[in-house]
């Protein structure tokens, strides 16, 4: 059975065989919104990967030896299954698959996307607990990223995450692999207010070159407050924005943004516009709010990249008391709650 597909050809319904991010992203290509072209990676790739490589056992062993309460099991948990993951080979059928599918997109440049189960959901989002690759290229640099993506299933801020969540389902991965953006400026949008939820205004924030900047905390983004109504600007902080990532001969690359630049507006309202545009569009496809990655290219063309509801903690996860074990956990992970 092929592990592989197009984006466009997913909808909603493939979610359990694509995961979230990738159905989401059919959904958007469906509605004729500005997306990069790919490919998505099945979940039964994942579940043949880790069973024809005995890793079952590995895993449950080691997640047994988790407390809740102890960062160091936790992290020593992680790291094991990491590594296991990182050292069993990818198999042929897939490989081949993979190659084929970079060959249809043109041997590009791609970003390799985790897509887990229940992601980018209505009630929960992994956002920032899973790993994303840019600028990879190559059937075995894309084969290496998609495992990659896979391990990042048991990463120690994944491990406190779900085990926050609750529930007993074991995790599965697919993953989405889009061509490269080459992004001049990138960012993130709510067609909301993220703070108090008005829902007639678009929140963005963006900066120059590839979004790792701002997911990663390394950048004070501009940040603008759109009135879908009016289009009114009517919040405006420009940022000193002194760092952003660029396309690199072995993937993204940090640099120092130009003392010109720094304190620009990287977003004029043409740009502004153009967001607050196809944020309503997708606000409206959906009939949800939306939580929106966007970039830029050089030659001014938007993309969108991904796009999740705008979550609220979920109804069946209580709040844990302050100061709890597992709140002392999550945040020593840097992991919030869940949006």
């Amino acid at each position: 059975m092929a592990h592989t597909v197009r984006l466009a050809e997913l909808r909603e319904g493939d979610r359990a065989a694509f995961g979230g991010k990738s159905a989401t992203l059919g959904e958007l290509l469906a509605a004729g919104i500005p997306v990069p072209r790919g490919f998505a990676v099945s979940t039964s790739a994942y579940r043949d990967f880790v069973e024809s490589e005995g890793l079952r056992a590995t895993i449950d062993a080691e997640l047994a030896g988790v407390m809740l309460d102890d960062v160091g099991t936790i992290e020593q948990a992680a790291t094991a299954i990491g590594a296991a993951i990182r050292s069993s080979p990818v198999g042929e059928a897939l490989r081949g698959e993979i190659a084929d599918r970079l060959a249809e997109l043109g041997l590009q440049a791609v970003a390799v996307r985790s897509s887990a189960l229940g992601e980018d959901s209505s009630e929960a989002t992994y956002a920032g607990q899973q790993d994303t690759f840019l600028w990879v290229r190559g059937a075995e640099a894309v084969c290496a990223a998609v495992r990659d993506c896979w391990a990042s299933l048991y990463g120690a801020p994944a491990i406190a995450y779900r085990a926050r969540l609750g529930g007993d389902e074991l995790p599965e991965m697919g993953v989405a692999v889009q061509v490269m953006v080459d992004a001049e400026v990138s960012g993130v949008m709510f067609t909301c207010n993220p703070v108090s939820g008005d829902p007639s205004v678009v929140a963005i924030n963006a900066s120059w070159g590839l979004g790792l900047a701002i997911v990663g905390g390394e950048v004070t983004p501009d940040d603008f407050l759109v009135s879908k109504i009016t289009g009114e600007v009517v919040r405006r902080q420009i940022a000193d924005k002194t760092v952003r990532y660029v396309a690199g001969e072995h993937g993204a690359e940090r640099t120092e943004v130009p003392e010109d630049l720094r304190f620009a507006p990287c977003l004029d309202e043409a740009a502004l516009a153009a967001l607050v545009e196809a944020g309503c569009r997708v606000d409206r496809y959906f009939g949800a709010r939306q939580d929106i990655e966007w970039a830029f290219a050089p030659d001014g063309e938007l993309h969108l990249l991904q796009a999740r509801p705008v979550t609220a903690q979920p109804r069946h996860d209580p709040e844990p008391p302050p100061g709890s074990a597992i709140d002392l956990v999550m945040g020593a992970f840097g992991v919030g709650k869940p949006r």
